[in-house]
């Protein structure tokens, strides 16, 4: 089986450390294994992304010697793939329109007869206020929902496993219907949802491993379910530990002291970056 792995940031803000770990750690892992590493672009929002936020990746991943192989993909380019996929998931009865707003889930989620309210890989755990069985035509600019409890049942699926490493993790099919709930898979000014659009792009691309933060490690089960509906192949996962600040906190795009454009403006060499993350 030939290696493929990828790297994928929002063009939203600078690219830090903790990027820089993720990309060479995928880019090394593939020249090792003589396979392909793809640099794509997660610029679905396109009320945040920014082209000069693009030409910056770039030229950080370029200084820290990292190739890429064939073209940048754009997920704003691959709104047809997206809705195909929405066809397939709609075709099956999975989907259903969700007018609720954040308020109105978080109210219901805090109900008193609700207990505590769960916080999933999505976000709030949905209570499912708006699901119903629909039909017709696929909507167009709305919020559509997963139906999760459908799906696992149409399916047959009775746990969802992944071997991360050494360390398998495994959610059961209650667990999953109650820690995720019915995830958004299109949004009103999105052709997808991130979580399907980078299941469909994977499949497109043919990846095989995906390495990436562990703070993505509960949405992994979100994606290797998309992909068993669609009948994709499940790439195999590994999730990294994360680049911290001082105080322990995760560093985010707007930690820019530790943006790669500004210690390359300090006069750091791409060794030492390497070398402040563990590489």
């Amino acid at each position: 089986m030939i290696f493929r792995t990828r790297f994928a940031p929002s063009p939203t803000g600078p690219l830090h450390l903790g990027h820089a770990y993720s990309a060479l750690l995928a880019h090394d892992q593939a020249r090792a294994n003589n396979g392909f590493f793809h640099l794509r672009m997660d610029d679905i929002d396109q009320s945040r992304a920014r082209a000069h936020w693009v030409d910056q990746i770039v030229e950080d991943l370029t200084w820290l010697g990292v190739t890429w192989y064939g073209p940048i993909w754009s997920q704003n380019a691959r709104s047809k793939q997206y809705r195909n996929a929405l066809q397939r998931l709609w075709d099956l009865g999975l989907l259903y329109s969700c007018t609720c707003t954040r308020k109105d889930i978080k109210e219901a989620a805090n109900a008193p007869q609700e207990g505590a309210p769960l916080i999933g890989p999505d976000g709030l755990v949905y209570p499912g206020t708006c699901r119903a069985e629909l039909f017709g035509s696929l909507p167009e600019h709305t919020v559509l929902r997963l139906n999760i409890y459908k799906s696992l049942k149409l399916f047959g699926i009775d746990e969802i496993s992944f071997l991360d490493g050494i360390q398998h993790h495994t959610k059961s099919a209650d667990q999953i219907t109650s820690e995720i709930g019915d995830i958004v898979v299109a949004r009103k000014d999105m052709a997808a949802s991130y979580h399907l659009s980078i299941v469909v792009d994977d499949a497109d691309q043919k990846i095989t491993q995906i390495i990436r933060g562990e703070d993505l490690r509960e949405a992994t089960f979100i994606h290797i379910l998309l992909q068993k509906i669609l009948g994709f192949a499940t790439p195999i996962y590994q999730h990294h530990r994360l680049i911290r600040d001082d105080a322990g906190k995760r560093l985010a795009k707007r930690d820019d002291a530790r943006a790669i454009a500004k210690y390359r403006e300090d006069g750091i060499s791409p060794m030492d970056v390497k070398r402040m993350v563990g590489l």
